[in-house]
């Protein structure tokens, strides 16, 4: 078992010094402080963070990305006030996405209606691959 840091000294010298409301309690070697370690909350792969933000950015609403990626809209939200994310300013276009596999990503390059008169953005979403898509503005 990998015993923690003492959060006083920083010391790697800890020993178990018994229970406490249901959690371990240690107690440093090196200057005798006495601790608990709060239980570690299930932590998300930093895959989906990403990907969760690379989408926000792109527009997407935090409940799209939520059916997207699996990931509470929640969650999402947190993520995007810990990291301070600014919200895309332009509000007056909303992208379409599409979740596609190797062969319908290439079938739809092959398609040369599909490439023109949009901007687009290729990301990997597992095994798959999300074609986030909007129109260009035009005056």
């Amino acid at each position: 078992m990998k015993y923690p840091v003492c959060p006083r000294c920083e010391s790697q010298q800890v020993i178990k010094s018994g229970i406490v409301n249901d959690r371990q309690r240690f107690k440093c070697k090196k200057c005798q402080y006495y601790f608990t370690v709060n239980k570690l909350g299930k932590q998300i792969d930093t895959y989906y963070v990403t990907k969760a933000l690379q989408l926000y950015l792109e527009g997407v609403s935090y409940r799209e990305i939520e059916r997207i990626l699996g990931v509470s809209h929640v969650s999402v939200m947190n993520w995007v006030k810990k990291y301070k994310v600014k919200a895309p300013e332009n509000h007056d276009y909303r992208p379409t996405y599409k979740v596609l596999n190797h062969n319908e990503l290439g079938e739809f390059f092959a398609n040369r209606s599909n490439l023109s008169g949009a901007g687009m953005m290729i990301t990997e979403l597992g095994d798959k691959y999300m074609l986030i898509k909007w129109e260009r503005f035009r005056e």
